[in-house]
């Protein structure tokens, strides 16, 4: 049973329902019917032994940052439209008083921590063969490692969202992954996969490049992780230099949309995460990065 309230899990349930939903693969014309997958349950096609390393999983940059201004704004999506939508990696909070507020900077965003792990328990009880990738770091707070564990264990063991997570050091393969959000620990005192362990992943989030800048690194991490596969690669299209990030996201997102469609990237499987900023605006994006997936 979820813990979340009925009426608030009743209302998440019906607004994913209601949310329209984009087929990602229909089989050729004369081949052998397969699954149709969409945005919501792409990960069906993928056999349970594919390590989450060898996929390519669409996310989103500072998550829940839909206000606060231009200069602070990265989403225009709530996070169960993303969940719909094919967003598989979310992230960010900060501790005020004993809870986590969702944050960009100095922005409360209208959410708390508990409304995106009702959001996510309510999407993965609906499409049990997924899976989502949480970064929790510390955003716009210096508590110690200790108390923002602390809160973490209340909300886990005191709130009842233990049976949500999957807390464990090692990255799991699909299939001990599905129906779960993996924690990525991106502060000390958390358990879980320990977030930019160079043992475990490879990082490009150059957040200050200006987009000229930027996306000639963006494509070198995804020829990176096709040549040199074996960690969990993150490519970063977002940047916050020069411009705002929808100014900054309608110059990037069109270049790696088509380069992912080019001829160069095709057939190419393992990409990683790729965290998005406004990736709703760029129609066909997230579906694109989808289909670089085994059996997709």
């Amino acid at each position: 049973m979820s813990p979340y309230p009925a009426t608030r899990r009743n209302f998440l349930a019906g607004a994913l329902a209601a949310t329209a939903t984009v087929v990602i693969g229909t089989p050729p014309a004369g081949a052998a019917a397969r699954q149709v997958l969409t945005t919501q349950d792409w990960m069906g096609a993928i056999p349970d032994a594919t390590e989450l390393r060898a996929l390519t999983i669409p996310g989103s940059h500072d998550s829940g940052a839909r206000y606060g201004g231009p200069w602070t704004e990265c989403q225009n999506t709530t996070i169960a439209e993303q969940l719909t939508s094919g967003i598989r990696f979310l992230e960010r909070c900060r501790i005020t008083g004993g809870s986590f507020a969702i944050h960009h900077g100095a922005s409360y965003q209208n959410l708390m921590f508990g409304d995106v792990l009702g959001t996510c328990w309510d999407f993965l009880a609906a499409h049990p063969t997924e899976t989502v990738l949480m970064r929790v770091k510390q955003e716009y707070s210096e508590e110690s490692d200790a108390a923002f564990r602390a809160v973490f264990d209340d909300y886990l063991d005191g709130r009842g969202w233990r049976p949500l997570f999957r807390i464990d050091p090692a990255l799991p393969s699909l299939g001990g992954a599905r129906g779960k959000v993996v924690l990525l620990a991106d502060n000390g005192g958390l358990p879980g996969v320990r977030y930019a362990d160079p043992e475990l992943f490879d990082i490009q989030d150059d957040y200050m490049a200006e987009p000229f800048a930027k996306y000639p690194k963006i494509e070198a991490q995804f020829r990176k992780a096709v040549q040199q596969p074996g960690k969990l690669y993150m490519n970063y299209v977002s940047t916050a230099a020069l411009m705002p990030p929808r100014w900054n996201a309608d110059r990037l997102n069109p270049q790696v949309h088509s380069f992912l469609d080019g001829s160069e990237a095709s057939g190419w499987t393992g990409l990683g995460i790729v965290p998005l900023d406004f990736p709703a605006t760029r129609s066909g994006l997230v579906e694109s990065l989808i289909r670089h997936n085994p059996g997709v």
